[in-house]
C-alpha cells in the first residue's frame, strides 16, 4: 500500500496491486471503507476491491455477468477486467502541502486484448479535495467499446439516522441514506452537470467523522449517470456512490441503442471525479 496524504484532507491507502484504487480512506481518525462488511460476489478480485473505499470497473465491461457472443460459454466478468491488475507507479510527489501520484495500469481484458489506464491522483493541500483523472487508452489492434464505473463504498456502520443523500439528480433533491426496501436497494439516474462540467452528490452529515459530509463531483460528459447501491443483508453493511459511463441495462441493449463508446486502436477517453469531506 502507498500512504497518500496532503496538508489537509483524507489520508488514503492506494493499492498498487489493484489499479491503484483506494483501499483505506481515513478522515478524522476513522477509516470509512467497509472492509469485510461486503457481499461475496464469488470473485476474489472483487471481494478484495469491495473492501476498499474506491474501486474501478471496466474498461471492457460493467455490471452484469453475461455470456460473450461467439465463445464457448465464456462470461463477461461482473465488474470488468481491471481489478487485480497491478499499477506501475511513475511518480509520487509531496510539494507545498499538495500530493500527487501518477501510474499506468496495463490491463488484459476478458477478450485477451491489451488496454491501459493512465491514472493521476491529486490532493489539494489547501482545500483537502481529492481528484482522480483517468485516461483509458486502447492499446490493442482492434476497435473496442469502452466502459467505466467508479464504486465509492462507505461502511454503513459509520452512518446514522441523520445521514442523507443529496443531489440535483435525486428525487426531491435527496432522501435518507436508507432508501428503498430492506435490506437494500439500487437505482441509476441521469446526472447532468451543475457546475464546471461536473455533477455532484453528497452523503452526510456523518457524525462518526465530526459531522462532515462526503461531497462527490464527477465529469458529466463521460460519466453521465449515477448509480447508488446499498446492502444491509448480513454480513454486508455498505452503501456505494457509483458514477458510471452507461445506463443500467444489459450490454446488448446498449449496443442495439447505439450507446457504446467505441475506441479505435490508439484512441483514448478521459474520465474524472473529485471528492472532499466538508
Amino acid at each position: 500500500m502507498i500512504e497518500f496524504a496532503a496538508a489537509s484532507g483524507p489520508r488514503l491507502m492506494l493499492d498498487e496491486t489493484s489499479v491503484l484504487d483506494i483501499a483505506g480512506c481515513i478522515i478524522e481518525g476513522v477509516d470509512i471503507a467497509p472492509k469485510r462488511a461486503i457481499p461475496d460476489d464469488g470473485d476474489p478480485r472483487i471481494d478484495h476491491s469491495l473492501e476498499g473505499f474506491l474501486f474501478t470497473c471496466g474498461p471492457d465491461h460493467i455490471r452484469h455477468r453475461q455470456p460473450m457472443p461467439g465463445t464457448d460459454g465464456k462470461i463477461y466478468p461482473l465488474h470488468g477486467s481491471a481489478s487485480g491488475h497491478p499499477a506501475k507507479v511513475l511518480w509520487t510527489k509531496f510539494e507545498n502541502g499538495d500530493a500527487e501520484c501518477r501510474a499506468d495500469i496495463d490491463i488484459t481484458t476478458v477478450e485477451g486484448l491489451p488496454q491501459r489506464i493512465e491514472r493521476l491522483w491529486r490532493i489539494d493541500g489547501t482545500t483537502g479535495e481529492v481528484s482522480l483523472e483517468d485516461r483509458v487508452v486502447n492499446t490493442s489492434r482492434e476497435t473496442v467499446p469502452t466502459f467505466l464505473m467508479y464504486h465509492m463504498n462507505t461502511g454503513g456502520k459509520w452512518l446514522d439516522a441523520a445521514t442523507r443523500l443529496e443531489g440535483r439528480m435525486l428525487d426531491g433533491g435527496g432522501f435518507p441514506w436508507t432508501f428503498g426496501e430492506e435490506p437494500g436497494g439500487i437505482f441509476c439516474v441521469e446526472s447532468p452537470a451543475t457546475e464546471d462540467g461536473f455533477a455532484e452528490v453528497r452523503l452526510g452529515p456523518i457524525a462518526a467523522i465530526g459531522g462532515k459530509t462526503l461531497r462527490v463531483r464527477f465529469r458529466a460528459d463521460t460519466l453521465p449517470h449515477l448509480q447508488i447501491w446499498r446492502n444491509q443483508k448480513a454480513p454486508a453493511h455498505i452503501i456505494g456512490i457509483e458514477p458510471v459511463s452507461h445506463r443500467w441495462v444489459l450490454r446488448h441493449e446498449l449496443e442495439t441503442a447505439g450507446e457504446f463508446n467505441w475506441l479505435k486502436p490508439g484512441e483514448s477517453r478521459s474520465y474524472g471525479l473529485r471528492f472532499a469531506f466538508v
